[in-house]
Formats: C-alpha cells, structure tokens, sequence
C-alpha cells in the first residue's frame, strides 16, 4: 500500500510539480501552503512523510517541524533554497531526516522520499523475526516493534535515527565512518556526509545517553568514525 505525503511549500507551482510526480508514482498527496495549513493537514489526516520548505508566510518551516517533532516522529525531509551548510545542520538538528537544496532533481527526491518510508514503514516490520532484540547495556532496540528504551524507559527516535541505531547497536564495537553509515541507512553513495551523520548522531546521543558530552554508548573513534560500546 502506497503512503500519503504532505507537501508544504509558499510556491504553489513546486506542490503541484512534486505532487504530480508523486502520483505518478502511486502515493497520495495532501497540499499545504505555510506551516499552519501543515500542522491542520497533518491532523486531519494520517500522514506518512512530510516534504517541507523553510521560508514560508504565518508558520515558517523550522518552526513547523518542531511543533511536529514534539508529537509524531514521521520521516520529514526540507526541501529549500538555502544552501549553506549551516542552514542543513539546522534543519536536521532540529528534528528533519533529510535536507535537498532548490532547484531539485526529481529523481533524486523520489529515491529519498522512497528510502525514507522504506526505513521507516518496513524496518523492523514482520520481515522480521519475534522476539528479535538487540541489547547493549541498558540500550535494548526490539526489530520488529522499532521500540527503544533506555535503562528500561522508552525513548523516541526519527526513522533515520532508528536506522543509524540499529546498524551501530548489530555491529557493537564495530566502527563505521560517516561515508558507510551514510551509504548503509540512505542507500546511496555517501558524498559529503559528514555534517549530516554528525547532526544525526547528536541528536542520538541526546536521547539516550545520560551526559552527551561524556557518552556511555555511543562513541566517536576521532579521524575514524562511530560505534556502540556497552
């Protein structure tokens, strides 16, 4: 079964154009205009990922996001015209899976809107197997739920910060580079990926470490990568 998309842009010719791509590719979609018109859409509807720009009249996009993060942990990914690296830190460490710069390349949306929803609507679905869990300390991350809990609380992950869990937590005290963690959870060559990983990684950390600037779990091997130490 196909998803539904809220696309959530000022500029009415770019809804219409992703949303006629989408179609075209079996996904129903919803329109918005500004962050109010998402945050309405998104309540009445059961939404599966969420395309969004920054500049927007009433509600800006940044400020969107994080009035949805507070609620659900659907896939979000920015697509806007401010290039700066500084503006995708921003963007991803405020709660967006995914950040494309304007003008965008359709295929290049399409594959990131399709291995967004494959993380998080198949991972960890009844491909797996019951009572599939991996345990690392106090961390236990349940496959078939996607359920994570800390010291046996429950903490809530995005579906990229799920998928870059899971990897770093099956391979315990193994280190991966941000380039093969980028290519293993985005499905793609890896070209730049360090602030993206990085950003990811922070946020993960945030979640389940007690100190952050001190973590228990997960570690950074400097010049090198990330692991999971228990």
């Amino acid at each position: 079964m196909k998803s539904n998309i809220l696309i959530v842009d000022d500029e009415k010719e770019i809804v219409f154009a992703i949303s006629k791509l989408l179609e075209r590719e079996g996904y129903t979609t919803f329109k918005a205009y500004n962050g109010v018109e998402a945050l309405e859409s998104l309540a009445a509807n059961q939404i599966n990922l969420i395309i969004i720009d920054v500049m927007m009249p009433k509600l800006d996009g940044l400020s969107t996001i994080i009035k949805i993060r507070e609620q659900k942990n659907i896939p979000i990914i920015i697509l806007s015209a401010k290039f700066d690296d500084s503006d995708k830190v921003l963007g991803l460490g405020i709660g967006a899976d995914d950040y494309i710069v304007k003008p965008y390349n359709s295929m290049e949306l399409l594959a990131r809107v399709n291995s967004l929803l494959r993380r998080f609507l198949v991972l960890g679905s009844n491909h797996t197997q019951d009572n599939d869990s991996i345990v690392v300390g106090g961390l236990q991350l349940n496959k078939k739920s996607k359920n994570i809990t800390v010291d046996g609380e429950p903490i809530k992950l995005t579906a990229t910060e799920y998928s870059i869990l899971e990897l770093l937590m099956e391979y315990k005290g193994q280190v991966f580079s941000a380039d093969a963690i980028y290519s293993k959870v985005w499905n793609e060559d890896a070209f730049a990926a360090g602030n993206t990983v990085m950003v990811h990684i922070r946020r993960i950390r945030e979640k389940i470490e007690i100190n952050p600037k001190e973590p228990k779990y997960l570690k950074v091997v400097w010049g090198i990568g990330y692991k999971i130490e228990g």
